[in-house]
């Protein structure tokens, strides 16, 4: 048998009657059943979920290798199962309750070929559920995690290329309960050779469940800051600290950490109140920085300040206050090029939180009448000149040959 393009790996629990139609999308796929193959790992299963991966092995047209396993406790583990019994060029993550849109893994297997990238996006929408939306504005032939918002969609339903995987040794990290596609990807995404995003066609279906077995859904908060720890310390174990990595840190900022100290924080009792601010200050303290802040909005940047302030009764003032869809006042300052944004405790003796925070970068400030953009620009070329004027040599430090 040739090698298959692309091995489609499944991994189930609890998975009927959602099982049914993901499994007829993988059968329907235009590749054709010569150019893949299914691994499909059931999870210990109790509602016949195994014997309907049984029951599709028997009768699909293309190759189909059940295992069949006791519970792992999460998605990692049939994950991992599945992988190390892929022979495919590439491989995607298929989750059980979710479906491939017929022409899913041809285009992703031809954008892959003809670009030479290691990781695929595909369009995803979401059917009784959210998707992310940042990413399809437009087809990337090639990109990176860098210079794209590809770093704001983590999850593992792409296409990987199995070299790449094999390579370095990747695997899902099994101790992690929620967020393990996450480091899984942002380690692809950092060692691809390229990246490519299918904006154009809608390639995967994220499913809500009705019945709330969805896993994303499950876990306490704890298992959020163990997922912001370890995505943090990949980022920092790979990427030399700068510019480049404050911009991949925008992400666990934003997404993983920052939820846990939105409106939810208002509902939660003092206990949890404290055990958050405590999961949350070995991060503050190691990663956020001046240059991760300026990266985020003011409410955002004014927040995750408090968290690492270590101030919760500030942080649930501006809670209330965004909670009632108050807009904070505009300030303009310095010939109206700059902006500030008057959230609660701006320049407020008391509270001490420095202007810095409430400043609006050039995204927010631009949507403030009054705000003059050429003018801020123009006062910085002339800050930067008289800098230039006070250094040595080309302004930088550089003396000629």
């Amino acid at each position: 048998m040739e090698q298959p393009d692309v091995s489609v790996v499944i991994g189930a629990y609890e998975a009927m009657p959602y099982l049914a139609e993901c499994l007829a999308s993988v059968e329907a796929q235009s590749i054709g059943p010569a150019r893949m193959e299914v691994i499909a790992v059931d999870d210990g299963s109790t509602d016949g979920t195994g014997a309907y991966l049984d029951e599709f092995a028997a009768r699909a047209p293309m190759p189909v290798t059940v295992l069949h396993q006791e519970n792992s406790g999460g998605p990692s583990g049939p994950r991992n199962t599945g992988l190390g019994k892929a022979s495919g060029r590439y491989v995607f993550f298929l989750d059980a309750d979710d479906r491939l849109g017929t022409e899913a893994l041809e285009r992703m297997v031809a954008m892959a070929d003809e670009n030479g990238t290691d990781v695929v996006l595909g369009r995803v929408e979401g059917v009784n559920r959210t998707a992310p939306k940042v990413m399809w504005d437009r087809t990337l032939a090639r990109t990176d995690v860098f210079s794209s918002a590809v770093k704001f969609t983590l999850s593992a339903q792409k296409l990987f290329r199995r070299a790449l995987l094999e390579k370095h040794g990747m695997r899902f990290d099994e101790s992690l309960r929620t967020g393990e596609d996450a480091v899984f990807t942002m380690e692809a995404y950092l060692r691809a050779d390229g990246i490519s995003v299918l904006a154009d066609y809608t390639c995967y279906y994220l499913v809500g469940r009705e019945d709330g077995k969805q896993a994303t859904k499950r876990g306490s908060y704890t298992l959020r800051f163990d997922s912001a720890h370890a995505l943090t310390k990949l980022i920092a174990d790979m990427v030399p600290a700068g510019d480049r990595r404050d911009t991949l840190m925008v992400r666990p900022f934003l997404i993983t950490l920052l939820p846990q100290f939105g409106p939810r924080f208002l509902r939660d009792d003092d206990e949890v109140r404290r055990h958050k601010f405590e999961l949350a200050r070995p991060l503050m303290e190691a990663h956020w920085n001046p240059g991760v802040a300026r990266r985020v909005k003011v409410h955002e940047r004014l927040r995750l300040h408090l968290v690492a302030a270590g101030r919760p009764d500030l942080l649930l003032d501006v809670l209330r206050f965004i909670k009632d869809k108050k807009e904070a006042p505009a300030v303009l300052e310095r010939r109206d090029t700059e902006v500030y944004l008057a959230y609660p405790h701006f320049r407020s003796e008391a509270a001490g939180i420095p202007d810095e925070i409430y400043r609006a970068a050039h995204r927010e400030a631009r949507a403030v009448p009054g705000y003059r953009e050429a003018a801020a620009r123009s006062f910085m070329r002339r800050a930067l000149r008289k800098i230039r004027r006070m250094l040595p040599g080309d302004g930088f430090g550089a003396t000629a040959a």
